[in-house]
């Protein structure tokens, strides 16, 4: 089933609910610069053993509205938010990919986890992508600079870059081609807003605030979202479980794909 959810005025959300009667609930949230359809391979599996799956399309990106604004994580988890009341979902797994994850942090911290029963983060930017003084494992903050850059002088190229980062083990050209083109799906406009967000926001406050289990799934070869970023957010969620992906980059749902689908389905079945 599909929907297009009002999130505020002139700003509708894209929705994609599989298996809608499902015996229990995931919510996706993609990372930068894709969409839903980023965890195809989720949906291809995960109904089959009885999930029922919904992916979203952040603004600015896949089918949902391009509006000029509101590209903070603040705004960003209010949409979230905005989906779950209209869904009405209750008792529902929260997984977040990459700015996703960092999305689903704020979630948890702004809504108080509201109707989140388990949260799941993979290869979640948080608590910071870019290094600042108290954190020195992200990445330069001219990388991230750079890439905003590039985005409005040669986004194609830019996105082409990003796409040599994100693979650990070889994938084929027609893969690469795949998440190429969903990253061109996107406005220019919100591509480059989200790198802002980055230099901007931190969640090391939020982390403290996530009071249910969460698991933490994270590939040591990340070369986006460095592995100390994992460690920093198993040291500040109370109830965190952190697996690490050997020979596993930034996508870790195509790089390791069968042992993410059974580490996610384990977690939700414990």
């Amino acid at each position: 089933m599909e929907y297009y959810i009002n999130v505020e005025p002139n700003v509708y959300i894209y929705v994609e609910d599989i298996n809608p009667t499902g015996r229990k609930t995931i919510l996706f949230i993609h990372g930068w610069p894709g969409n839903h359809n980023l965890f195809e391979y989720q949906y291809d599996q995960l109904p089959k053993q009885g999930y029922r799956c919904i992916g979203l399309d952040l603004r600015g990106f896949g089918q949902s509205s391009r509006p000029w604004s509101g590209y903070s994580y603040n705004r960003l988890a209010d949409d979230v938010r905005a989906v779950v009341d209209e869904l009405q979902l209750r008792d529902f797994t929260l997984g977040g990919h990459s700015t996703g994850g960092g999305i689903a942090i704020r979630y948890m911290a702004r809504h108080k986890g509201y109707g989140v029963s388990k949260l799941a983060l993979f290869a979640a930017a948080a608590p910071s992508l870019v290094q600042r003084p108290n954190f020195p494992y992200g990445l330069p903050e001219q990388d991230v600079l750079n890439i905003i850059q590039d985005t409005y002088e040669n986004r194609p190229n830019m996105l082409r870059g990003f796409g040599d980062l994100i693979f650990h083990n070889y994938v084929t050209p027609s893969l690469s081609d795949w998440v190429f083109n969903l990253g061109l799906q996107a406005s220019s406009w919100a591509t480059a807003e989200i790198a802002n967000t980055w230099l901007h926001e931190e969640l090391f406050n939020d982390l403290t605030e996530i009071q249910v289990p969460t698991l933490i799934l994270h590939g040591l070869d990340d070369k986006v979202c460095l592995f100390p970023l994992a460690m920093a957010q198993k040291r500040a969620i109370s109830d965190a479980e952190l697996i690490p992906f050997e020979a596993c980059g930034h996508f870790l749902f195509y790089d390791q794909l069968k042992r993410f689908n059974k580490e996610l389905v384990d977690f939700i079945e414990r």
